[in-house]
């Protein structure tokens, strides 16, 4: 089979819903279930909790013990019950319930799909990981852009019954066809050897994690905040989903020529070009409040989230063993893209409050250490590069 297309193709289906569920899922609580907003972000930050447990102990030790089809397919199958547990949820605890349900399921199926491409990458076959990776971005852009058609013309009823549709279509494209090596039972290895504490005995693990926890805890803002602040600086409504766009048509072209553009650059030297990025980017949006800049700041998204992500990918490729795939995988999802960005919600909240602008100078705390650990890194790739020539 054609790995490369069954890669693509989960990565596209899998998207589609996280370009429902990301943008539009929160507003759709507040709207259709009657909460006030204050109570969707307890729900959201409570969810992200169970987000990080989920990643960071059940993944990792599910895949120990399954298959990464049969993992996918499970996890896909808890997803869908817990979205259809939305329906008769109505209540403020009954959607804390929920979403706490979905929040164990569902996000596990992004560091599965990276531990599939990683585990296939290293089987040699799959060639482009940033290839298959961009189709993700494109069900992204692709499914937000129609679901604010059908929203506009339907209400926000249609977010539910599309992020059904998606989870089911997801469901279904699982128990097709599959590589082989996918299928494949995970070896017994002993806990002394598996554990996840193992993942920083190998050289570098945990400076490079420290990095990439910094870069994506930078978006915090961003991802909490980017809407309302477009409102602010009196963005068309119309135009806001083209706006927010912009980042993920950013990130799929370079997830479309990182392969052929960047295979010759170092994890060190992407990682402080990420940081670089992500610094610029949240200055220009603190220093000029306008849509215009706004939207040219979205290009380096490219940088901030993408290539930040490409750079932790190549080294887990590169450095971390078959078996432990999934746990670095685990710890990434769960430090980097929930618990930090948890925290550093809560932050740039603080300092939304006393000025909008404020909540993005504010993340360069983040940024900032990240790009000087990435130099600092870098200089000991140089130095390897140098004892190894002599």
């Amino acid at each position: 089979m054609n790995t490369q297309r069954w890669m693509s193709r989960q990565f596209f289906s899998f998207y589609m819903t996280w370009g429902i569920f990301l943008p539009f899922w929160t507003g759709w609580m507040i709207d259709t279930k009657g909460i006030t907003i204050s109570q969707a972000s307890l729900i959201m930050s409570l969810g992200l909790v169970v987000r990080g447990f989920s990643t960071l102990v059940a993944f990792p030790y599910l895949s120990e013990k399954f298959s990464s089809k049969a993992l996918l397919n499970g996890m896909a199958i808890g997803s869908l019950i817990s979205i259809f547990s939305f329906i008769p949820a109505s209540s403020l605890a009954s959607l804390i319930v929920v979403t706490l349900l979905l929040h164990f399921f569902y996000p596990t199926l992004m560091p599965a799909l990276d531990s599939a491409a990683g585990a296939l990458v290293q089987s040699k076959q799959l060639k482009h990981y940033g290839k298959s990776r961009s189709w993700g971005s494109i069900g992204f852009v692709v499914c937000g852009m129609f679901l604010t058609v059908f929203t506009g013309a339907f209400g926000d009823e249609v977010i539910l019954w599309a992020m059904l549709l998606g989870i089911s279509v997801f469901v279904c494209l699982g128990f097709m066809r599959t590589p082989v090596v996918l299928s494949e039972k995970p070896k017994r290895v002993k806990s002394k050897k598996g554990g996840m504490l193992k993942l920083f005995h190998i050289k570098h693990f945990g400076l490079v994690l420290v990095i990439v926890i910094f870069l994506q805890a930078a978006h915090a803002s961003y991802y909490s905040y980017g809407y309302i602040f477009l409102l602010d600086i009196h963005a068309p409504e119309y135009l806001i989903g083209m706006i927010i766009n912009i980042a993920v048509i950013a990130e799929i072209i370079f997830f479309l020529i990182a392969d052929r553009s960047f295979h010759k650059f170092s994890v060190g030297s992407l990682l402080t070009l990420a940081a670089l990025g992500s610094t610029v980017r949240w200055i220009l949006v603190f220093a000029f409040p306008n849509v215009i800049l706004f939207s040219i700041a979205q290009t380096l998204h490219a940088c901030s989230f993408a290539m930040g992500h490409y750079a932790f990918m190549k080294y887990l490729i590169k450095n971390i063993p078959h078996q432990q795939i999934p746990k670095a995988q685990g710890m990434y999802s769960a430090l980097a893209l929930s618990w930090s960005t948890a925290v550093f919600t809560i932050f740039g909240g603080y300092l939304y409050e006393i000025e909008p602008r404020f909540a993005f100078i504010g993340m360069i705390v983040c940024t900032i250490p990240s790009m000087l650990l990435a130099i600092f890194y870098r200089n000991l790739e140089l130095r390897k590069e140098a004892s190894v020539a002599i």
